[in-house]
């Protein structure tokens, strides 16, 4: 049997309390099915209650933008290192000890992106730049540092 998992980090977890309001930087969040990210105004349950963004496709994305953003202008729930993204629906994410995420897609992103910087929108659109959607499969408490790991198996 061929491992299928690739292995990686939780680098950083953010939510906004009121749609278009500001990212919150978080130490530690807990995670649901009812609720995704808690105090995230996205949360509810479906196909985008949980989103995801790659740490390298981030830095690509703005190395093609011309820009330096923090990961945060971006709008994700959650920044992970050490594995890609790029066309994983139907992978599942395991965070930490308990939070598994169902990947429903990929995460387009809007006009808000080349506010942030002119080009970005394009940049994070090509090869799924701009992160993936998610499902809760499995909740928990999500804290920065925790390990990561990306299944493709699902």
């Amino acid at each position: 049997m061929t491992d299928t998992s690739v292995p990686g980090t939780v680098l950083g977890i953010a939510r906004r309390a009121v749609k278009r309001g500001p990212m919150l930087l978080l130490e530690s969040a807990e995670v649901s099915r009812s609720a995704g990210v808690a105090g995230d105004t996205r949360g509810r349950p479906g196909p985008r209650q949980v989103t995801v963004l790659s740490a390298g496709a981030w830095v690509e994305a703005c190395a093609i933008a011309g820009t330096d953003l923090p990961w945060l202008a971006r709008r994700a729930n959650i920044l992970v290192d050490g594995f890609d993204l790029r066309h994983a629906a139907g992978a599942v994410l395991y965070l930490g000890d308990d939070v598994e995420l169902l990947v429903t897609g990929e995460l387009d992103p809007c006009t808000r992106m080349d506010a942030a910087a002119p080009g970005l929108r394009l940049a994070l659109v090509d090869d799924w730049r701009g992160g993936v959607t998610c499902r809760v499969r499995r909740g928990g408490l999500l804290t920065v540092g925790a390990a990561a790991r990306l299944d493709r198996a699902g």
